[in-house]
């Protein structure tokens, strides 16, 4: 996926979760951050971002703030890139597929439905922007909904049917993922319970730059790791 005339600036500050100044050239920019996580270690006075022109001349922020620069490689923190990365990607996965996004099943309404043959599959994008020392984490703030979207994948793989979370690492250059059992123990116990339960875990890392981001490569899934590490 391609942003079209971003532009970078310096991040000021953010006053609430949905706005955050920036400066670019000298001009202090009102700007939307697509994402509603801490992105604390992220978004950190003086740091690099990119901006995209908002889509809707009419709103009251004209930017987007969608990706950061942080120790030398851009992480993107579009809350919505993901879901778009995904659709790219998910053809390569399964090809031939018919690929259903936003598909509703009970109470619950998953990301995508992938028929495929007989074979059918029920699928969850989750972004990834927190990193600490190559170690990737979700999420970063806690996730009720995230929880409620992992009880509904394994209660259809409870009933026979396949299942999986695709977890979109939003950079490069990282070691492995795990769920951030600090922040949303819960989200971790329920990860756990899924797999038990036969939900496929996917992590792909992403090509990153201030105007693009492309799922790219596998990476290494622990549930549990060693507190020593």
């Amino acid at each position: 996926m391609e942003y079209k005339n971003t532009v970078r600036g310096r991040f000021i500050d953010r006053p609430n979760r949905f706005i955050a100044h920036v400066d670019v050239g000298g001009e202090r920019l009102v700007c939307h951050v697509k994402n509603t996580g801490r992105c604390r270690e992220l978004l950190i006075p003086g740091a690099v971002v990119a901006l995209c022109p908002a889509q809707s001349p009419a709103r009251k922020t004209a930017w987007d703030l969608i990706a950061v620069e942080k120790a030398g490689r851009w992480i993107n923190i579009d809350s919505q890139a993901p879901n778009l990365a995904a659709a790219a990607f998910l053809p390569t996965l399964f090809p031939g597929a018919e690929i259903q996004p936003e598909y509703k099943i009970g109470q619950s309404r998953l990301d995508f439905f992938i028929k495929t043959g007989e074979d059918c599959v029920y699928l969850e994008v989750k972004g990834v922007t927190l990193e600490e020392n190559g170690v990737v984490l979700f999420p970063d703030a806690p996730t009720q909904r995230g929880t409620k979207h992992v009880h509904t994948l394994t209660r259809l793989a409870q009933e026979g049917h396949r299942a999986c979370i695709l977890f979109v690492i939003q950079m490069k250059d990282v070691v492995y993922f795990t769920p951030n059992r600090r922040t949303d123990p819960d989200f971790a116990a329920a990860l756990e319970e899924a797999v038990a339960a036969g939900v496929e875990l996917l992590a792909m890392d992403c090509r990153v730059t201030d105007c693009s981001m492309i799922i790219d490569a596998p990476v290494e899934v622990r549930l549990f790791t060693d507190k020593a590490e």
